[in-house]
């Protein structure tokens, strides 16, 4: 995963050191030396993440942050303190500027990227969620909520705690109740997961410690789960257990606190996973009372030609970066006019809601797909080239083989196939048309091929 990073320090071998660091991991690095320089940077081309020093003259981190949060511009852009600062009231005082994370100098090259990968991950969800806002007003609907995320409230919210000890249950019995937060703690896995699947919470904490337990795969579990797939997942950590840290961020933990923990920041740490949850809420909540009616297909429920149409055109208006790329999918059911010749529409109506449903569950949530029309489908994928493009086109292809579509009496169930023609193009050259065109000639292609099957022909 590559991400365009702010590193602000005024010192230039700080500066030095984190910009080859991150560049040997392929990040795109942007440098400022000053609160000011980084905000003007920001606000002219925000980043993916900003990595910000504490201690500078005339404007301190903390102060750039809380600009940085309050403009509608970069509010939404994670910001990772690092400093050479390590008492905890330091570290609180840098998440209660807005701050999503802190990290203390020297900073372990593990820490860092994982931290990064994470926040990154987060904000391309929440990008898309905005983007789909914003494609939403170009219709005359009611713009998004602008409420920046460290200001929304705690009220009412629900917190799930999974610890052997009654440690953290009192620390976050003492402080938590004060901002209205409901507390349910269990120290069995499977208990664990049965609430999780029963019960909305605002976030999930597991200590990973536990003796009799594995919390990791706990973790996995609560990560793979349909209603818990997209809850904050916070867990407890060994200072200095550097594997352990990278599993539990490869497994999707969104934050994590190493012990001994310290009771203030892990009250912040909450607050912040708790308000972001409900930001996200909020923007899904809005962009579907929007959008649900006006720009989906009635049959299917997928984004139809018209959204997709603005949608491609958001996402031309903010290509300007290099080294991002996009892969479009053209989809075509093979030979739907004789299924709907030989069984009547109902049928090919249950075969169009059945594809419909299998594209949009084997994408990730910040793909888009669409009914492009009659048996047609396009799936739009962010930070794709056209290697992962057909691969995941393939993998389509084959999960509609395998399994024939359930119709019921006298029908039985009806075989279907699909053809997909996939293109690609770098963000900063995107031409919307132009790559609709390469994936139906594409799509052509896969059909003159005999069908069922994958055409991705590199660019002439």
């Amino acid at each position: 995963m590559s991400a365009r990073v702010l590193v602000v320090d005024d010192l230039l071998p700080n500066v030095k050191l984190l910009e080859a660091r991150l560049s040997s991991e392929y990040f795109q690095v942007v440098t400022a030396f000053s609160g000011r320089e980084a905000l003007e940077k920001a606000y002219d081309n925000p980043p993916d993440i900003v990595l910000l020093d504490v201690m500078m003259p005339q404007m301190d981190g903390f102060e750039a942050c809380r600009r940085l949060k309050a403009d509608p511009r970069t509010c939404h852009v994670p910001v990772v303190m690092v400093t050479a600062l390590s008492a905890s009231e330091d570290r609180v005082r840098g998440l209660e500027a807005g701050a999503d994370d802190f990290l203390t100098k020297p900073v372990r090259d593990v820490a860092l990227y994982a931290r990064i990968r994470s926040l990154v991950r987060l904000k391309m969800l929440a990008d898309e969620w905005r983007l789909r806002n914003a494609t939403s007003e170009r219709f005359g609907l009611p713009e998004e909520s602008r409420t920046v995320q460290h200001e929304i409230p705690t009220d009412g919210a629900r917190l799930l705690v999974v610890d052997e000890m009654p440690t953290l249950q009192r620390l976050l019995d003492q402080h938590m109740k004060a901002d209205g937060v409901a507390l349910e703690v269990t120290s069995d896995p499977v208990a664990a997961l049965a609430a999780a699947n029963e019960r909305d919470f605002d976030a999930i904490l597991v200590n990973t410690l536990m003796r009799k337990s594995d919390g990791l795969r706990l973790c996995a579990e609560l990560r793979s789960g349909e209603r818990t797939r997209h809850t904050p997942l916070m867990a407890v950590l060994d200072e200095g257990d550097d594997a352990r840290l990278a599993r539990a961020i490869d497994i999707g933990v969104t934050d994590y606190l190493m012990t001994p923990v310290e009771p203030n920041e892990l009250i912040a740490r909450v607050r912040t996973q708790i308000r972001r949850r409900r930001y996200m809420a909020a923007l899904r909540h809005n962009y579907e009372r929007n959008m649900a009616l006006a720009l989906t297909d009635a049959l299917t429920g997928l984004y139809n030609r018209r959204y997709m149409e603005a949608h491609l055109a958001n996402l031309s208006a903010r290509s300007a970066q290099p080294d991002r790329s996009l892969a479009l999918l053209m989809v075509d059911i093979d030979h739907f006019k004789q299924v709907n010749d030989s069984f009547g529409h109902p049928v090919g109506d249950k075969v169009l809601k059945a594809v419909a449903e299998r594209l949009q569950h084997s994408v990730r949530p910040f793909d888009t797909v669409a009914r492009w029309g009659g048996e047609e489908f396009m799936v739009v994928m962010p930070e794709s080239d056209l290697k992962i493009g057909a691969m995941v086109a393939d993998r389509l292809r084959a999960k509609v083989e395998q399994t024939p579509v359930e119709i019921g009496t006298p029908v039985g169930s009806v075989a279907v196939t699909i053809s997909v023609g996939v293109a690609a193009t770098p963000l900063d050259r995107f031409d919307p048309q132009a790559l609709i065109k390469r994936a139906d000639a594409a799509l052509y292609g896969a059909k003159e091929a005999g069908r069922n099957c994958v055409s991705a022909p590199e660019p002439t």
